[in-house]
């Protein structure tokens, strides 16, 4: 495995649009566009929540991980992350050792907005979302902000408004 310095990693909290904006910017940059969560769901057959519930956050943590390792063995690729990769003590240190990772900062308010009309957060099902947003960003800021070469705050933006200043920054 090798670290390319030219892919790009985005990380940040559910809801601050890794995805939609990690889209964007890999069909602007032509490069590939992949999703840790997508890789797990394609590997495994079913949905995050069930592995949630079948193996708990460790198991789909490791996952994760797998999938990450997998990604970034090719060249010119945009990784979108799950939010709390950055709580796997080696899906971190990976991806602090790449040089483009890109935090995507977001509010309580906007997570809550983007986040609440889907049933695909596992962590956010039976619990008050506000109260769970809140918990998981005062553990997982810091690890963010320690990890990310560019931050970039993502509330009242379109995602190709996004895209377009990662690709600014990145210059």
């Amino acid at each position: 495995m090798t670290n390319k310095s030219d892919n790009i990693i985005l990380i940040g909290p559910m809801g601050s649009g890794k995805t939609s904006t990690g889209r964007i910017l890999a069909k602007e940059m032509r490069f590939d566009f992949l999703d840790t969560d997508e890789e797990v769901v394609k590997r495994t057959g079913v949905s995050i929540a069930y592995i949630f519930d079948v193996e708990g956050e460790t198991g789909f943590r490791q996952r994760e991980h797998q999938a990450l390792m997998k990604f970034l063995d090719n060249d010119n690729i945009v990784i979108a992350t799950g939010g709390g990769i950055i709580t796997h003590d080696k899906s971190r240190a990976i991806i602090r050792a790449c040089n483009r990772v890109v935090y995507l900062k977001t509010s309580i308010e906007q997570q809550i907005e983007r986040t609440t009309v889907s049933d695909k957060r596992p962590l956010l099902i039976d619990t008050d979302p506000a109260a769970k947003l809140q918990e998981l960003m005062l553990t997982r800021e810091p690890l963010y902000e320690e990890i990310s070469d560019i931050m970039i705050d993502t509330d009242e933006r379109s995602t190709s408004e996004i895209a377009h200043e990662i690709i600014d920054r990145l210059r």
